[in-house]
This record gives structure tokens, sequence and C-alpha cells, in this order.
């Protein structure tokens, strides 16, 4: 209860605030880790939200977000875990609960080596250090990814379901390495894909206020004019020709533009209060790459562009000079534009990709030959979109989870490569760091080199599988499904390197934060009897 703005606290010390965060992520590690892998179990959550008041999930973030603890300190351990999970999930797209389980491994090791330990600081400082280089060595072991290996990625992250790894891959491959897939729910039973036109931008929202999904912290809409200028938008004024039939006709647009913070504001705010249909971004890149770029979009959607370059007056712009587009997607830091072929001269397209791949012939720095690789990816490149489809809402959901995580872990499997999955690639690093002895660097590798053993470990009990095998052969582990042994690239049980880096990085990060507390600060609580 606050009373004139003074609001009570509890303090938590030491051993007892230490304790109690562990019992937190006991807790939740539990509930996820049993998820983990092929043989992992699904949870069942009551869910306000859902229409059965039920979700039946194996997809480890959504476990987490799920969970929420009475006991104020023990939440707060749980909400670090959640952080952890979702920061994997949103920069590589799966690996949460291998990041649950990471964490709850060096906290519950790290609290056994540090309460007798001196030098707690410099220990975690040695833990943030070997981290890096296990990173180093991951990289170092990855591998390109080749169409069969992009099949098997994306069964695996789509939980072993070979039919919805098979859309997955033929999605990739038919709208390429640099092309973009989505995930939308069907509104039948079967799941499918097609593919259309589009390109992607790297610039996400001028505000959050436009978001209009907000599970996804997305704005999506339909049928969308676009506008496409280098020239700042500094009065909403200037671009009153273009909003009005926006605003009279309730159309949708979405502004590719420099706007003064001011303006943002205004058109944030009738957004929100005037239910306008609107979005902004800012232009991707800056300089003359800007300038190429934003002629690349404006091509893209078949608008006229308006560039403080050629001296255009933005304030003589007419509806007509508006791009248009099937749909948008726009992000936090991208943005996903369909192409409306109605709209588009392919053949104005055409003429300047061929332009394009004779600049990239005479380039002679690779900068410049893989900026002009990229636009006529941009240019040319696809948009996938799978649909996801079932026979009740419940399947559909879960379904709908495990497909977006596959799409995402496919994506960080084509930037950055591949390991060998099950959690191999992990415990062989661990294997080397293993050690003891009293020196900083010692105690930290003996906790590292440990919990980095733990997902496999994990893996094969969710599978049953009783083995105190030591797996020292590079890319040599067990397969827990049909319990042969061998190079598991090659039986195609692998892991995104970004997928195991991500998950990694995170764990020490939470794991390193709740080592060093030793004092916790909530909010004083009653609890009343019904």
């Amino acid at each position: 209860m606050e009373t004139g703005g003074y609001s009570p606290k509890d303090l938590h010390f030491a051993d007892e605030a230490r304790g109690k965060l562990i019992s937190g992520i006991t807790k939740m590690s539990k509930a996820v880790k049993s998820t983990l892998g092929p043989m992992g179990n699904t949870v069942l959550i009551e869910s306000t939200n859902h229409t059965h008041g039920i979700t039946v999930t194996k997809d480890g973030v959504t476990v987490a977000k799920s969970i929420q603890l009475l006991d104020p300190v023990e939440n707060l351990a749980v909400q670090m875990m959640r952080e952890a999970a979702s920061r994997t999930a949103a920069n590589a797209g799966d690996g949460t609960t291998t990041a649950i389980v990471l964490t709850e491994a060096l906290v519950r090791l790290g609290i056994d080596e540090l309460d007798y330990s001196e030098n707690k600081t410099q220990i975690l400082r040695e833990l943030v250090s070997e981290t890096h280089n296990i990173i180093k060595n991951l990289k170092s072991r990855s591998r390109s990814v080749s169409k069969k290996k992009l099949l098997d990625v994306a069964t695996i992250s789509a939980n072993n379901d070979q039919v919805v790894g098979q859309i997955i891959a033929d999605t990739y491959n038919a709208v390429g390495k640099n092309g973009i897939v989505t995930v939308e729910k069907s509104q039948g039973s079967d799941t499918s894909f097609e593919t259309t036109k589009g390109l992607k931008v790297d610039r996400g929202y001028s505000s959050p206020l436009f978001i209009n999904n907000q599970k996804k912290d997305e704005c999506i809409m339909e049928d969308v004019h676009i506008l496409v200028s280098d020239a700042e938008i500094n009065n909403i004024l200037v671009i009153e020709n273009i909003l009005k039939p926006i605003i009279n006709e309730g159309k949708k647009l979405l502004i590719v533009a420099p706007c003064s913070q001011n303006v943002i504001n205004t058109l944030a705010a009738n957004v929100m209060k005037n239910s306008l249909k609107l979005c902004a971004i800012i232009p991707p890149s800056f300089g003359y790459k800007q300038h190429e770029l934003m002629q690349d979009i404006a091509l893209s959607v078949g608008a006229t562009y308006f560039s403080q370059n050629t001296g255009d007056d933005l304030s003589l712009m007419k509806f007509n000079d508006l791009g248009k587009a099937k749909k948008i997607i726009i992000g936090r830091d991208s943005s996903i534009i369909l192409k409306d072929d109605s709209h588009v001269d392919n053949k104005v397209i055409k003429e300047r990709v061929s332009q394009l791949r004779d600049a990239h012939n005479i380039a002679t720095k690779k900068a410049d030959k893989d900026f002009i690789l990229s636009r006529i990816a941009s240019l040319t490149g696809g948009v996938g979109v799978i649909y996801v489809g079932g026979n009740t809402d419940l399947e559909q959901k879960e379904l709908y989870d495990r497909v977006d995580d596959s799409v995402c872990a496919v994506r960080s499997a084509l930037e950055e490569g591949i390991l060998p999955g099950a959690g191999l690639a992990l415990y062989q690093e661990g294997l080397l760091l293993k050690g003891g002895g009293n020196s900083t660097k010692k105690i930290a590798k003996a906790i590292l080199g440990e919990a980095l053993q733990e997902p496999l470990r994990q893996i094969q009990r969710n599978a049953g599988v009783e083995n105190n095998r030591v797996y020292n052969e590079k890319n040599i582990g067990l397969d827990v499904k049909t319990g042969k042994e061998g190079d598991l690239i090659e039986m195609g049980i692998i892991d995104p390197l970004k997928v195991t880096k991500q998950a990694l990085q995170n764990a020490v990060s939470v794991a390193v934060t709740i080592l060093s507390t030793n004092a916790i600060v909530t909010m004083a609580r009653t609890y009343e009897a019904n």
C-alpha cells in the first residue's frame, strides 16, 4: 500500500536472499527443462487469454513467460531467467530452454564454489572471459548450411516434425538464401506456404506507439500506401495533401522518411486516439548508400522518390506519387514489405538489376561488391509466407509457436552456420575446461565446464537414457531417438551456431548478475486470508 508517496520495502540479505533466488530458479528450470530435446515433454498451462483456458506447448519461452511465483524474491529470479530466454528467442529464435538450463546450472554450481571464496568478483570476471573464448571456439567449429542440412535444422527446431520441417525447408529453398519467411495462422486445418515478391528494410518503427500487434511487438497492415522520401518532415502540414485522403477514406500509410520528433508524436497520437492506420520508419543507412537504397525501395513499391538531393518539394507530393504494398510487417529493428505487382513496373526493376550487375562486375572493393549484391537481393528476393493450420485452436497455437521458432532457427543457421546438436558442442567445450584448484581462473573454468555439459545430460534424461559415456571425439555423439552413436552433423542432428551462442551469452549474463547479488529490495506485501 502507498500513502502520500511512501512505499514500504522489504530487504533481503546474503544467504537468505540468494537462497530464495535459487529456489525461484529451481522451480522455473524444473518446469522448462523437461521440454528439452526430441523426447522432451509437453507442458499444460492455465491461460486466461486462451479460448479454452489451456495452452499446450513444448516451447521453452512460452512456459517461461507463463510462470509467476507468489514469493517476490523467487519471482525476481523467474523474471531474470525469463529475460535470458526472451533475449535468446528474440535474437536467434530458438535456444530458450538451453538458456534456462545453462543459467540454472551456472547458478547452482557457482553458489557452491563462490560461498567459500574471497575472490568472488574476480572469479565472475574470469567466467565472462572464458565464455568469450568458448564462443570463438564454437565459431571455428561451425559449418555452412547445405540444402540437406537446411531440412535437418528445420525439422529439429520444429520438435522433429518432418512434415513441418519439409514445408519450412521448401519455403526457404523457394525464396533463396536472401529471401524472407514469415508465419501466419491459416483459416483452415492445413499448413501450407506461398511465395510472393518483397523486400526487407533494416529499420523498424519510429515509435512503439505504432505497434498494433502487441504479442509480436509489430505493426502489421495490409493494402498499404507508401511515401518514400529522404527529406525531413518537420511539420505535419508538409504532408497534408497525403494525409487528407488517408484519413477521409480510411486508407493505410507507411512513411519511409526522416521525421522530427514533433511529427512522430503527432502521428502516434492520431494512431492511438483517432484510429489512424499509419506507421513511420526512418530511411536505412547513411550518405550515398541511403540515396541508393531509397531509390530501390521506391522502385519496388512503385512510388515516386522525393529527394532533397534533387531539390524535390515534399509539399507538392500528390496521392498518385505514393507506392503500394500488399502487406507490411514493421518490427523494432527491421521491416518487411510485400510487393503489390499491380503497382510495380517490373521492366524498370529488371533494368535496374541489370545496371547493378554491371556495376558489381567493375567494382574493385569487397565492401562495394557486397553492398551491390545486397541491393540486387532486395530487388529480386522473395517473401515466403507459411500458413499454419490446425483442427482446434489449441493445436493451431502449439503448431504456430513451433513453426515460428523453426523459421527463426533456420534463418540463424543460414546467417552463421551450424554445430553438432543434442548439446554436444557445448558439452565438448565443457570437457576442455574441466579442472579445479584454488586460482580464480581454475574455479571459473570448473563452474563453466560442468555447466556446459548440462544441456546434453538433460536431453538424455528426458529420453530416459542412463549414460555415463564421455563424448570427447569431435562431433561424435548419441541420437537419443534411435540409441545410435555417430557424427551428429552427418546424422542431421544439428544446432545453429547463433542459437547456441546466444543461449550461452544470455545465460552467463543472468547467472553472473544473480551470483553477484548480496541484497534484494522488494515491495512490502501483506497477504490477507480469504
